[in-house]
């Protein structure tokens, strides 16, 4: 059978349709999750996508996590479950505590709206199973609050515990150590502030996008939790 993966909707997210398409492409079947839900029904990979979550007016992220839905979302990311979220999801996660750090707005106070080379870092997670560090994706960007920020104690923990997934080859956000997206220490809980969805086929200029989303896949199918690397790797 397909993997079937949640796409959460809040108040505001735009683009739940356009990660359902993309997972569609490529095998899977894509549905829907509302955020005053309190169960995720039968997925087998959960995503938080883009958008506006509830108008983004406290922080990004801040009044979503708040949500029922959050709470299965949870559960569901401590018992292994492959969790993604992207821009604003990625937000979404760490409000919640899944991951670490947080997103602040972009050096230089601008809007970004542009296609950037990402530079896989980590192998061995729910989006990079199976694709190679060093490996060079094109994949767009879309925020104004993707600043990746966290203390220096957890930025050493990061990257001791191999935990950076993706790095940006020229930095467009100021984002510190030039990290697009990590995961969870289990791995199986991935952000990113690069849309893959919107690099998914020839006619949106990349098919990057899609080698992630179809790890994504992969994972749900196999249902297993990627492979962990060693601290200090």
């Amino acid at each position: 059978m397909a993997p079937r993966v949640g796409v959460l909707v809040f108040p505001g997210t735009n683009c739940e349709f356009d990660v359902i398409e993309a997972v569609s492409a490529l095998g899977g079947e894509g549905t829907t999750l509302w955020h005053g839900d309190r169960t995720l029904g039968d997925v087998d990979a959960v995503v938080v996508p883009g958008g506006f979550a509830h108008g983004d007016y406290l922080r990004p992220g801040a009044i979503a996590r708040f949500s029922p839905i959050m709470t299965a979302v949870a559960d569901f990311a401590n018992s292994g479950g492959p969790v993604v979220g992207i821009c604003n999801g990625f937000q979404v996660l760490t409000e919640a505590g899944l991951l670490p750090g947080a997103l602040q707005k972009n050096r230089g106070l601008k809007f970004l709206c542009q296609m950037t080379e990402l530079v896989v870092a980590a192998a061995d997670s729910t989006l990079t199973a199976g694709i190679a560090v060093g490996t060079r994706l094109r994949i767009p960007i879309n925020h104004f609050e993707g600043n990746y920020t966290c203390s220096a104690e957890t930025l050493s923990m990061l990257i001791a515990d191999d935990r950076v997934v993706f790095r940006y080859a020229d930095n467009p956000n100021g984002s510190i150590n030039d990290i697009a997206g990590i995961c969870s220490a289990e791995r199986n809980v991935v952000g990113l502030m690069p849309h893959p969805e919107r690099a998914s086929s020839a006619l949106l200029g990349s098919t990057d996008g899609a080698l992630l989303l179809g790890s994504l896949l992969m994972t749900a199918a196999t249902g297993e939790r990627p492979a962990v690397a060693a601290v200090g790797a």
